[in-house]
Order: structure tokens, then sequence, then C-alpha cells
């Protein structure tokens, strides 16, 4: 029996679903899956290899049910001119209930058995009243989600600064932690405006080079360090981690680029940057 990895609904989520038919089914390729909320359309994204499933953290499973047909695709069309009329419905209906909550995304499943609301808030919201009246005008089961800022950005972004689409609702199956310290180490401006993404947190794509800067720093003589070279002995000002260049003082207070190749003997590992360094400058950037 054939097995797939499929990705369904608003939240894109990864799952394995096997076919009782024959048949191959090709990247991207459009299907009719049964999964654990009900019937939905999902994306075909490559074979359920024992490598591919070793890449998922925790993977829905299901049926595949069939491939998209003409019909499928007119009744999807329908349902989501349906979820835009419904979601306008369900603002009103938060806005009458004054509650403290930001209204992201409404999602009606294929097969009909659920209506699953998403939305923001920073305390917990008594919603009873609300899900009452919209199970009542959407006549069919509804289900509140609280999502994060983050996920708001893989249901509705679109395309990043790269012009490319956002990583969060294309490739990205979980959202990796990302610290200030991945953008330092690359050299990356501080500028909150300019390595934040469409979440208003730091970009997801700080993340994927870091362990590679992280391997050669540790190649590196460290910030401060004097070191012995052809030239004499040096002070180690700057690191160039792509290019394994330093920047050094010389004993005369020079400042020159050498190669990491030309260190002979590491001294004296020093804690900090000196006063002066581009790492220093940085940091002060970063308090303003």
């Amino acid at each position: 029996m054939p097995k797939y990895v499929v990705r369904t609904g608003v939240m894109r989520a990864l799952g394995v679903f096997s076919s009782s038919r024959d048949e191959n089914h090709v990247r991207g390729a459009q299907v009719v899956v049964r999964t654990d909320r009900g019937v939905e359309i999902g994306e075909v994204l490559c074979e359920a290899t024992e490598g591919a499933i070793s890449q998922l953290k925790d993977p829905g499973h299901g049926q595949l049910m069939r491939v998209m047909s003409v019909d499928d695709a007119r009744e999807r069309s329908r349902l989501l001119d349906q979820a835009r009329q419904e979601f306008q419905k369900c603002k009103q209906m938060i806005a009458q209930e004054n509650l403290d909550m930001q209204l992201v995304d409404l999602e009606r499943l294929f097969g009909g058995e659920r209506v699953v609301v998403y939305y923001l808030a920073e305390n917990r919201v008594d919603f009873r009243e609300l899900v009452r009246q919209l199970a009542a005008e959407f006549q069919t089961r509804v289900e509140m989600r609280q999502i994060g800022v983050r996920d708001e950005a893989k249901a509705l972004a679109d395309y990043g600064d790269c012009g490319k689409p956002v990583c969060c609702n294309t490739h990205l199956s979980e959202m990796p932690p990302v610290s200030m310290k991945m953008a330092k180490i690359q050299k990356a401006t501080l500028d909150p405006t300019k390595i934040s993404g469409r979440c208003g947190r730091l970009k997801c794509c700080l993340r994927y080079e870091y362990d590679t800067y992280e391997a050669l720093q540790k190649e590196l003589p460290p910030l401060g360090s004097d070191v012995i070279t052809a030239r004499g002995r040096v002070r180690v000002l700057a690191q160039e981690i792509l290019a394994g260049q330093l920047m050094v003082e010389t004993e005369d207070h020079r400042r020159v680029l050498i190669d990491a190749s030309e260190v002979l003997t590491v001294l004296k590992r020093g804690a900090n940057p000196p006063r002066d360094s581009p790492d220093e400058h940085n940091r002060a950037e970063e308090q303003n």
C-alpha cells in the first residue's frame, strides 16, 4: 500500500497518508484525504520513504482517498467563498460579544465536519456563548483555536523581504528557535525592522546557516586573543568568519587583515573583545 507525505489545512500540517489504490501521485498533486479532523484537501509533497518520515516530528496519519476531481475543485471554491462570508459574520459576532480577541482566519473543512476559527488573544477568552451562536449560524461543529503571531504569519503571509514565499508557509514544518546571537555572529544588521519577519519576530532564515558560522568561528582565535604570526605578536580585533580572516592590531598599533592560516600560536585567549572592536560597536547599536 503506497504512502505519501501530504500537507493539509490552514496551518499546513504534515501527515503520512496511505492510499488504498495502486496509484502514483506526483509532487504538488491536489488530493482528497481523510484526517483525524475529517475530509480535507491536501497537497502531495513526496513519497513517504523511511528517510522522509524520519524528518517529520509527530506527523499525523490518514487515508489518501482520491485525486481531486473537477467537481471537488468546484466544491472547494464554493467552500472558500462561504468561509470568507462566515469570517465576516464571525467578526461581527466577536464585536457584539465584546470579546478581547483578534480573528485571524476561518477554515471550513472540505467534508463539512467542522469550522475552525483561528484567533489571537493575550489572555484567556470565555467564548462559550460565541461558539453556541456560531454553531447555530453555520450548522456545524465549531472549533476555536488560539494561535501565536508566528502561526498568524504561517496562515496569512505571502512573500518575505527576499522576494520569495515566506518559509513558514512553504517548507518549514515547525518554527525553529531564533536568537539575536544568530544575527550577531553572521554580522547581520541589528535593526529590528530589517531582521524581523512578517510575524514581527526574528527571521527564521537567521537559523539556517548559524551552525556553520558557529563551527567555523571555533576554528578561529577568539576576539581579544594575543597571537603570534610571521608579522610578530598581534591582537585579534575582529573575525571574518566565512573568509577565514582576522582583523588584528600589531604592536605598533597598525590594523591589518590577515588570513587565519598565518596564526602560528595563540598566546592568550581574550575573554572579551577589545573596547573599540566592531562587536563592541554592534552591542552599543543594539542597546540604542
